[in-house]
């Protein structure tokens, strides 16, 4: 397992940093990536990407298991392309303290800053950080200007996009990417695209920012369906399926639209599945189930987010239950996931806390690969960077 191969040897070398159970490098191999070097300070995660991928310890791949506090450039592989990072969201999402890149574990962000700056001539050519919408509203968009800034300072033009992982999985699931290029391409005359909204142009328009806007292909359009196709075929009398008073429970919650919606597709012919968070309105939980064949957003435990379930309805029949780990998998894009060996709370959190894999790898087919490779139009915004700094 730990040979070098000449093909490994002609893939672009990734550093990935906050790698959680590896679902970004799943995306970025499958693009043609190699990640020779990994950090993540949780030891169940570590344990499901070391079950996963089997090379944490062979000899073309490093995981440094620990505080990225104590890691230091000299501890990283030489002449890697890409850095990678999804930084903790923690203290960014809606249902997260809002603390911020100042908070304690989105905070780390400013480890990664450092190390790249520790690296120094030998620094990845690109790098990406990926993280929650919530970055680019944090403390009125501080927070996502002070990262921008922070790339810049490293010689970094910066090109922000948000996307979606139900343009390639049903799942709702909206993440922001920050792609610094030391060599950036040349601007696209679109201003406003599906990757760029309206909500992100004053990125582009600060003039105290260095950035770019790279033209690369339009995503695929977001899905409408597909759940149902996903979901775990378990029988009827599987005992994760919750009893008759835990499912009454679960009815007497309803607010009275939901429950006319429940109604209506229980009486249904044919079986539907829908999934169920439980939310707290006006001091009580309650549940409510999303009215399409789409999931809401996988999450973890933390910060107050509930667990997601599943509701099968028709012919007249309704059943609840937790969504299974395979079913976590599958809406990441991770299906063949090794799962065995963790626990069910270990592959919901770690699932949880990922970024879905065909997002990563469309990303890095379309715009990742190309700029390493110098295969996209280069502009003068290097020189751009270098004079913001007076470096030149």
């Amino acid at each position: 397992m730990g040979r070098v191969t000449n093909l490994d040897a002609a893939r672009p070398k990734v550093l990935e940093f906050f790698a959680g159970i590896g679902l970004a490098r799943m995306g970025l191999e499958r693009a043609g990536f190699k990640v020779a070097w990994a950090n993540d300070y949780e030891v169940a995660k570590w344990s499901m990407y070391s079950s996963q991928f089997g090379d944490a310890a062979a000899e073309d791949h490093a995981f440094a298991l620990g505080d990225i506090g104590k890691i230091r450039a000299v501890d990283l592989p030489d002449n890697a392309a890409l850095a990678w990072a999804s930084s903790p969201c923690t203290d960014l999402s809606i249902a997260g303290s809002r603390a911020g890149l100042d908070g304690s574990a989105s905070g780390t962000f400013w480890h990664f800053i450092r190390i790249l700056e520790e690296l120094d001539s030998s620094r990845p050519r690109v790098v990406v950080l990926e993280n929650v919408i919530g970055l680019a509203t944090s403390h009125g968009g501080d927070d996502l200007a002070a990262a921008i800034r922070a790339f810049n300072s490293l010689n970094y033009s910066v090109d922000v996009m948000s996307i979606d992982a139900r343009r390639f999985l049903p799942q709702s699931r909206p993440r922001l990417f920050i792609i610094g290029a030391q060599d950036p391409p040349a601007d696209t005359t679109e201003l406003s695209s599906e990757l760029r909204p309206d909500w992100l142009q004053w990125v582009y328009g600060d003039e105290s920012l260095v950035t770019h806007r790279a033209a690369i292909p339009a995503p695929p359009a977001p899905l409408t369906s597909g759940l149902g196709e996903l979901i775990e075929a378990l029988p009827l009398g599987d005992d994760r399926w919750w009893d008759v008073g835990r499912t009454e429970a679960f009815l007497q919650s309803l607010s009275t639209t939901q429950w006319a919606r429940v109604s209506e597709l229980r009486r249904a012919k044919g079986v539907k599945y829908r999934t169920a968070y439980r939310r707290t309105r006006n001091g009580v939980p309650v549940w409510e189930v999303r009215h399409d064949d789409i999931a809401g957003c996988l999450r973890t435990a933390r910060g107050g987010s509930s667990r997601q379930a599943v509701v099968r309805l028709g012919n007249r029949r309704l059943q609840v239950r937790w969504m299974t780990p395979l079913e976590y998998a599958r809406l990441m894009g991770a299906e063949n996931y090794h799962l065995t060996t963790a626990r069910t709370n270990q592959s919901l959190f770690g699932f949880g806390d990922a970024v879905a894999v065909p997002v990563v790898e469309w990303l890095a087919k379309e715009y990742l690969m190309p700029l390493v490779r110098g295969e996209l139009n280069s502009t003068d915004a290097s020189s751009r960077v270098r004079q913001s700094l007076g470096l030149s």
